[in-house]
């Protein structure tokens, strides 16, 4: 919940952060379907919430 309340809040525009979220949640869960050894009960919209609020946080994570 407070993943998703700092995106928002760092989001410009609520309704394409929205939409961002759940693209990459659909691409997530067909990626992962076969292969969900993770964390089988985290549904792909939360996963992609903490994946995007981590990508926030840590910018280095995707730096590469």
């Amino acid at each position: 919940m407070y993943r998703a309340e700092d995106l928002m809040a760092a989001a410009s525009n609520r309704y394409r952060i929205t939409v961002q979220v759940a693209n990459r949640a659909k691409r997530r869960r067909y990626e992962d379907y076969d292969s969900s050894i993770d964390d089988p009960m985290m549904k792909p919209v939360i996963r992609a919430i903490i994946e995007m609020s981590d990508e926030l946080t840590q910018p280095e994570i995707i730096s590469d």
